[in-house]
């Protein structure tokens, strides 16, 4: 069953704070929604066994991989590949809105 994510999340984090939900849990797929307050950051880390993929669905986020970093407005996709360390960071003064999905699950 799907729905308008942006609607079902009204996340409206403040400057700094990140808010997450899990959208979907399966046996070998996690996909989560995070809502990234002004200024705020999802830490650089890896998935070693996992690829992740960011959707971002509102807003702007620089977005590093490998210690490189790239500008990514919505819509938007960024592949993360297995074991590539990689982060999410909202410049703006606004909310900024992507999912994260990861597959398959660790230990999988």
């Amino acid at each position: 069953m799907g729905f308008d994510l942006l609607s079902e999340f009204s996340a409206s984090p403040d400057a700094g704070v990140v808010e997450n939900g899990e959208l979907a849990v399966t046996d070998d797929v996690l996909v989560k929604a995070f809502a990234l307050g002004p200024d705020a950051s999802i830490s650089p880390h890896e998935h070693e066994g996992a690829t992740n993929v960011f959707h971002v669905l509102q807003g702007t986020v620089t977005v590093e991989r490998d210690a490189e970093t790239e500008t990514v407005s919505a819509p938007g996709v960024v592949l993360n590949e297995r074991g590539q360390v990689h982060g999410a960071h909202n410049d703006s003064d606004t909310r900024a809105v992507l999912t994260a999905s990861l597959c398959p699950l660790p230990g999988q």
